[in-house]
């Protein structure tokens, strides 16, 4: 599987190429296009319980599309929710945690899963539950926005605002904190943020979908009681 992002970061498309007969499973939607000849099977990929766990608790699709090449190889473009970017990423045996919304594909062999977060993310507007990605091969993320990896050393923290977590490895601590005082975090508009702690890597995106949710029901007209 060879992954190669077209159009970012603002309207990103990554193309999928397979060699003959090789499989990529997907989010449901997430096909925008695909060559002649591919085949596609949906499943629950692990069962009834695994599908609603990843749905219900992870933010994913209750079904996955798994696509499989022609004999003569071919490809399939796949995009994000919203407009925004695409990172691939070959876990070689390491573990990803995802935010919401986020997972686009990955090759057969990568294993997706809901995942407690603990209840130090009580109050994240992530949730108590993220997706975790493990395995060996390529997984490919979406984000609203542009995407911006780091890496963080050990023992070295970095402050993010939770709606604008995209995934970080396994290695890296997550805890949420008041932005300031609890004025600072009811009026400055900024709400909670996660404080995460290396070694590891991470992606932030540049946009917040809860911000733009937000800013559409500010202008939504109010409906009045006669």
């Amino acid at each position: 599987m060879q992954t190669e992002i077209e159009y970012g970061p603002a309207y990103a498309v990554a193309k999928v190429t397979l060699a003959g007969g090789e499989r990529v499973k997907a989010d449901g939607g997430a096909m925008l296009a695909m060559s002649t000849g591919t085949e596609i099977e949906t499943s629950t990929q692990g069962g009834a319980l695994k599908g609603l766990r990843r749905s219900l608790l992870g933010g994913e699709s209750f079904f996955m599309n798994t696509f499989t090449a022609p004999a003569q190889g071919g490809e399939i473009l796949f995009a994000p929710k919203l407009p925004g970017d695409i990172v691939p990423f070959d876990l070689q045996g390491r573990t990803m945690y995802l935010t919401s919304g986020n997972y686009i594909a990955s090759e057969e062999a990568v294993d997706i899963d809901s995942h407690w977060g603990g209840a130090k993310t009580f109050f994240s507007r992530q949730g108590l539950f993220m997706l975790k990605v493990e395995g060996q091969g390529q997984v490919v993320a979406g984000s609203y926005g542009a995407i911006k990896p780091m890496e963080l050393q050990a023992g070295e923290s970095y402050t993010i605002d939770t709606g604008h977590l995209v995934g970080w490895e396994e290695g890296i601590t997550y805890e949420v904190h008041k932005v300031g005082s609890w004025k600072s975090t009811m009026l400055s508009g900024e709400g909670l943020v996660a404080v995460l702690t290396g070694p590891g890597r991470f992606y932030i995106q540049t946009r917040s979908a809860e911000a733009l949710m937000h800013w559409i029901e500010e202008r939504m007209p109010k409906s009045t009681s006669s």
